[in-house]
């Protein structure tokens, strides 16, 4: 497959994954410019999300601090801001409407924590911890802080999603027999984790590998979808021996909900390809997403053959960076993942990994 680099950091930094419409870009911002920092640039995200913030007209990247410190002066060259020493400089400066935190995860309690303290306004990179713990703890410091929060699951505002969810509420499937999602793809064979982003592959600091890294998505999707988990399992694996062996590369998950829908979703750096994202079935419906369209079919839907590609959808909304953009931006609006639901996610794939380790089903924490 000749497929550069380039065109994968492209694919992790859009999250695109079989995404049905791109999401619309941050609206200009009136002067004067809003004024971010970014805390913590390990992230395999941040350099995308630098060069958006910098081709964004009013916006202002004024400084960035991560523990590295040849990695703070490299983002923060790239975008002619400030590479500080102390992040105190950052907590303390009045200037600094909103924070990206983009370390790497194993850091983000620390970090997430002293910007509740601050109140400052925070987009966090996904997933929220690497336990149920450091999750629960950030979740409950961000609820009290009454700082503006979200994170980077952008499922949830694509169009095609968006009208899943509500056909799924009006009942639209009959009763729901089986749902599917997929969230693949070849990171790992194009060597994407090789390099500076090798850390994404230490589970010590990212909390799994490819399954978890992708399977965060498309479980916080499911989740919010179907509501409340009963009880899961997993089977993953490592594939090209490149990693350590407890860094899992691909995996499979069985999820049985409260509500009594029966879920899968395989995620992972090892997959050629990933046509099929999302498939809902039930006793009065279907609905396939296949390479970006939506394919639905419904016995209470006028017009809902199956046959042709569905395009009666509500607009996508904004990516969550641009969401958080527009709330530190005085134009906050709909979409943005609430902390304790970033933290649910956390602790289902916490057990998840853990299930699969054991070979059981288990209840999530």
């Amino acid at each position: 497959m000749n497929t550069t680099r380039r065109d994968f950091v492209r694919l992790a930094a859009l999250a695109s994954a079989g995404a049905a419409v791109a999401p619309r870009v941050f609206a200009q911002a009136a002067a004067p410019a809003v004024t971010l920092a970014l805390v913590g640039g390990a992230h395999i995200h941040t350099p995308g999300y630098l060069e958006h913030i910098k081709t964004t007209p009013g916006l202002k990247l004024k400084s960035v601090w991560d523990h590295d410190a040849a990695r703070a002066a490299k983002r923060a060259e790239s975008c002619g801001a400030k590479a500080v020493k102390n992040l105190d400089e950052i907590w303390g400066d009045r200037e600094v409407a909103g924070v990206i935190i983009c370390s790497e995860t194993n850091r983000h309690r620390e970090l997430v924590t002293a910007a509740a303290a601050a109140k400052k306004p925070m987009f966090v990179e996904k997933p929220l911890g690497i336990a149920t713990a450091d999750a629960g703890a950030m979740a409950e410091a961000i609820e009290k802080s009454g700082a503006f929060f979200t994170t980077g699951y952008y499922q949830r505002g694509v169009a095609a999603h968006r009208f899943l969810k509500e056909q799924i509420a009006k009942g639209s499937f009959g009763k729901i027999t089986r749902a599917r999602c997929s969230n693949c793809h070849d990171g790992a064979l194009a060597g994407l984790f090789d390099g500076e982003f090798r850390w994404m592959a230490d589970p010590q600091q990212a909390g799994g590998g490819g399954f978890a890294d992708l399977g965060t998505h498309v479980l916080d999707l499911l989740m919010w979808f179907f509501g409340d988990l009963d009880s899961v399992t997993a089977d993953v694996k490592s594939v090209t021996g490149k990693f350590a062996p407890d860094c899992e590369e691909s995996g499979e998950a069985l999820l049985k909900f409260k509500n009594g829908v029966t879920a899968t979703f395989a995620a992972g750096w090892v997959d050629v390809e990933n046509p099929v994202t999302t498939l809902i079935s039930g006793t009065e419906g279907h609905a396939m997403i296949y390479r970006g369209q939506l394919f639905f079919k419904s016995a209470k839907v006028e017009g809902a053959d199956g046959m042709r590609a569905w395009k009666k959808l509500p607009e996508s909304l904004p990516s969550p960076l641009d969401q958080f953009l527009e709330a530190v931006g005085g134009k906050a609006g709909p979409g943005a993942v609430p902390a304790r639901e970033a933290a649910a996610c956390v602790g289902t794939m916490e057990t998840l990994l853990r299930a699969a380790r054991e070979h059981t089903w288990l209840k999530p924490a």
